[in-house]
């Protein structure tokens, strides 16, 4: 059986694209489980409309790792397709071969698949995701945080899917992080013996057009993200490798394409850098002033009084 699980809030703008395309898919999936954070626009009446169940929660109750488990333990598939609601599959085929490897080979915990650019993406963004998701089908193991370091727990749930019964043997999604839950839980079921393959050939249009402003944000909540859950780093290494492979692929693209870009992309690399090490060491920043730094807001707003503020979380 398989399940796709779609969280949502205030997407109609995107539903009927999504769902229409959902629909059409080759494969026989068992139930659309639609978790929407109280949106104030169509989307659930959308979603009901294309024969999703939908299940509706408090907007300030919405935690990416715990919604997500939440949802998924309710959900009779043996299979969990994940998607976000932006994330629209290129065609008709994209799903069964996203699953394709969970069926043939039963190391294999998670796949996950190819984001392209939407046809609005700037050049920059549309780079980005050419270098995040190349036109190249891998599996790695745990082994190979010895080679690729943090490259290693890559994965996005914009468009995952996971073998349940695995995802179980981990406590699904950790709740509580600014974001990441799918690094996370990819990080522990390698440390299992599992597998993570990227399907190149299971494609989705997903991107995003971010302002300099907001690539400093997620920049500053990657580091959050590292620091709370340092254990990812002391386990798969660090990703400043990978972030210089990067600068170097921005660099040499540019060239090519259109230097004139370059004076931003340096800004953005900058912004990154400098937005990285401020979350990173957030802990040492005024409390008041974090959540203007952050691009999850609301999380500060519903754990300013916890541990996550202490070295000992």
């Amino acid at each position: 059986m398989i399940s796709i699980i779609l969280p949502t809030w205030n997407g109609a703008a995107f539903m009927r694209e999504l769902l229409g395309v959902l629909c059409s898919q080759t494969v026989l999936f068992n139930e659309l489980l639609v978790v929407d954070s109280s949106s104030s626009d169509q989307t659930v009446e959308i979603a009901k409309e294309f024969g999703a169940e939908v299940v509706v929660i408090p907007e300030e109750e919405f935690d990416h790792g715990g919604t997500r488990t939440m949802i998924s333990k309710q959900a009779q598939g043996d299979i969990l397709i994940f998607l976000t609601q932006d994330a629209v599959p290129t065609s008709t085929d994209a799903l069964v071969k996203l699953i394709q490897p969970l069926l043939s080979d039963e190391t294999i915990a998670v796949t996950y698949g190819r984001q392209l650019p939407n046809r609005d993406a700037t050049l920059l963004a549309a780079h980005l995701r050419s270098f995040n998701y190349p036109n190249q089908t891998v599996v790695r193991s745990f082994a190979d945080r010895e080679r690729l370091g943090f490259q290693t727990v890559f994965v996005s749930n914009s468009f995952a899917a996971y073998r349940k019964i695995a995802l179980a043997e981990v406590d699904y999604f950790k709740s509580g992080l600014i974001f990441g839950e799918d690094t996370c839980a990819v990080g522990r079921l390698l440390m299992r013996g599992y597998k993570v393959a990227y399907v190149s050939d299971a494609m989705v249009f997903h991107s995003h057009n971010y302002s300099c402003l907001q690539e400093f944000r997620r920049s500053f909540d990657i580091g959050v993200l590292h620091v709370t859950e340092e254990w990812l780093l002391d386990t798969y290494g660090r990703a400043e490798g990978r972030g210089w492979q990067y600068v170097k692929s921005g660099v040499i693209h540019l060239m090519n394409v259109k230097k004139a870009l370059l004076p931003n992309f340096f800004w953005r690399i900058f912004l990154k850098f400098i937005g990285y090490k401020l979350g990173y060491n957030f802990q040492s920043l005024p409390q008041c002033l974090i959540p203007f730094l952050s691009m999850h807001r609301s999380w500060w707003v519903s754990f300013r009084d916890a541990s996550v503020f202490h070295k000992t979380l």
